[in-house]
C-alpha cells in the first residue's frame, strides 16, 4: 500500500474508527481521539503488513482494539465512574450526557464483552470477523456476545 492509498483509506474510515474507540472508551472522546491518533500512526508504520486481500477496516479495527487494550493495561483508575454523573461540561459533545447510562453500563462489561457487543451491534460485524479482529475463536465471541447482552440487560433495567 502506498502513502496516497493509505491516506484515502484513513479519510474514508476515520469516523468509524473514532466512533468505535469512543464506545470502547465509554464516551471519553478525548481518550478515544488520542487512541485513534495512536492507531493511525501504528497503522502507517506497519502498512507493509496490510494484505490487499483483507479489508482495511478490519485491519485497522484490530490495531485500534490492540491499542485500546494496551492503554487499559497501563490505566490507573483515578475515581469512580459514578462521580462522572455529577460533572457538568459545557462542551457540545459532553453537555447532554445523551448516552451516559449506556456508557456507564458498557464500562461495567469486561473489555472483551464490550468489544464484541460494539463490533456486532455498532459496526455490524459478524462473529467470524470479530474473532479475526480480536484474535479470538468464533465460539469465544459468541459467548462474549451472549454474556455481554445479558449483563447489559441486567445493568440497564
Amino acid at each position: 500500500m502506498d502513502r496516497q492509498q493509505f491516506i484515502r483509506y484513513v479519510e474514508c474510515n476515520q469516523r468509524a474508527v473514532r466512533r468505535f474507540l469512543t464506545a470502547l472508551c465509554c464516551g471519553d472522546t478525548a481518550l478515544a481521539d488520542d487512541l485513534a491518533q495512536d492507531t493511525f500512526v501504528k497503522a502507517y508504520l506497519s502498512c507493509d503488513s496490510f494484505r490487499e486481500d483483507s479489508k482495511f477496516l478490519t485491519w485497522i479495527y484490530r490495531i485500534a482494539y490492540n491499542t485500546f487494550i494496551s492503554n487499559r493495561r497501563s490505566y490507573k483508575e483515578c475515581g469512580q465512574l459514578s462521580e462522572a454523573a455529577a460533572v457538568e461540561s459545557y462542551e457540545r459533545t459532553d453537555s447532554s450526557f445523551e448516552y451516559q447510562n449506556l456508557y456507564m453500563a458498557l464500562n461495567r462489561l469486561s473489555d472483551k464483552e464490550r468489544t464484541a457487543i460494539l463490533l456486532f451491534y455498532l459496526q455490524g460485524y459478524g462473529v467470524n470477523e470479530i474473532a479475526e479482529i480480536t484474535e479470538s475463536s468464533s465460539e469465544a465471541v459468541r459467548q462474549q456476545l451472549s454474556r455481554g447482552r445479558q449483563h447489559l440487560k441486567n445493568l440497564l433495567n
